[in-house]
């Protein structure tokens, strides 16, 4: 965890909404020197901290609506700091709770040294990324229809087609096999879905893959000399690290892919791990996924993981694998090499 140690003249703590936002300003000593709500209106915003705008910073806590507001302070000059979620506690346990005292914790947390950051993604690759989690949730939606078209053979006792039904070229004739017509009707309108998904997905990751060319076309390339990584896992990786210099070291980025387990001590005595829900998903899937595929092209990482899993398990195998390869990507992109099979199998 990092907290914000930035010594500054003001603080300005922000409970932020959709439609308003309550604004807390703390002077050097402590002292409330504005507390107000507001309208979620940039020149309103900018208009009342004019007065403390010398030496401010502004912190928020990370939720759906901050883009605009990182963006705005960035284009004023005024540092903007975002808040971890899941770890400002004094917000979300306290005994009392509305957005006047949230603000002013937000403000008190800056000015204490005690304000846990979260990274502030800029805005100049954000939308990109943005973009690549909407075509996962695409592709699953798409999965979802396959699935029901599945379960609906089973649902007459007929047999499943033999051919995966997640390809295009395989899905004509599906719905024929029913005799009742509003079933047809039912498979039919999930197919029309599906076909028209393939085709947003394909735009989309056409779109996806000359964004990279601008962006950073050199890791990009770097991470699909991964065997087995193709061009949506290398995007993935890609924008979701966007900087790997912002992880001192390698166990930091470990830990944000979430390819560790936190152990909670006390007194010596270990009570288990946490933090579990505390990282990046889209990594943890993406090097998860890299390693199922790594092992179709390569049979020296076959015999790896058969002997990982007689003495760890099957699931354990391949989480060891997935924190293998999570640090060999911080050492391709931080040295600027590509994947070299032989030192990945090294011990």
């Amino acid at each position: 965890m990092r907290f914000y140690t930035g010594q500054h003249q003001h603080y300005c703590g922000v409970d932020l909404h959709a439609r308003s936002m309550y604004v807390c300003v703390l002077d050097r000593e402590g002292n409330t020197v504005l507390h107000r709500n507001l309208r979620t209106d940039p020149d309103l915003f900018l208009r009342t901290l004019r007065p403390f705008s010398d030496d401010l910073v502004v912190g928020a806590e990370c939720m759906f609506t901050w883009y605009w507001l990182a963006d705005l302070c960035r284009d004023a000059g005024i540092p903007f700091v975002l808040g971890h979620a899941l770890y400002m506690k004094a917000i979300h346990g306290a005994k009392a709770k509305n957005d006047r005292i949230d603000s002013a914790k937000i403000a008190a947390l800056l000015k204490g040294g005690t304000f846990p950051l979260a990274y502030v993604y800029p805005r100049e690759w954000r939308s990109t990324r943005d973009l690549l989690r909407r075509r996962l949730h695409l592709v699953r939606k798409r999965g979802e229809l396959v699935a029901h078209i599945q379960n609906t053979y089973h649902q007459y006792n007929l047999a499943a087609p033999s051919v995966k039904l997640r390809y295009r070229a395989n899905r004509a004739g599906a719905a024929d096999a029913f005799s009742d017509r509003s079933v047809q009707k039912n498979v039919a309108v999930d197919l029309a879905l599906a076909d028209r998904l393939d085709q947003v997905i394909r735009d989309l990751e056409g779109f996806l893959t000359q964004n990279v060319k601008i962006h950073d076309p050199d890791n990009f390339y770097r991470l699909r000399s991964i065997p087995g990584v193709g061009k949506i896992l290398a995007l993935t990786i890609l924008y979701e690290i966007h900087d790997i210099d912002r992880f001192p070291r390698v166990q930091d980025f470990a830990s944000y892919a979430r390819l560790v387990k936190c152990a909670h001590t006390s007194a010596g005595k270990r009570s288990g791990t946490g933090g579990a829900k505390i990282g990046n998903a889209h990594l943890r899937w993406a090097f998860g996924e890299a390693v199922l595929l790594m092992l179709r092209e390569c049979d020296e990482l076959k015999k790896r993981r058969e002997r990982l899993e007689r003495k760890h398990g099957k699931g354990k195998s391949l989480a060891i694998l997935a924190h293998k390869l999570g640090r060999t990507v911080y050492f391709m992109l931080k040295r600027k090499r590509a994947f070299q099979m032989e030192r990945f199998l090294a011990d």
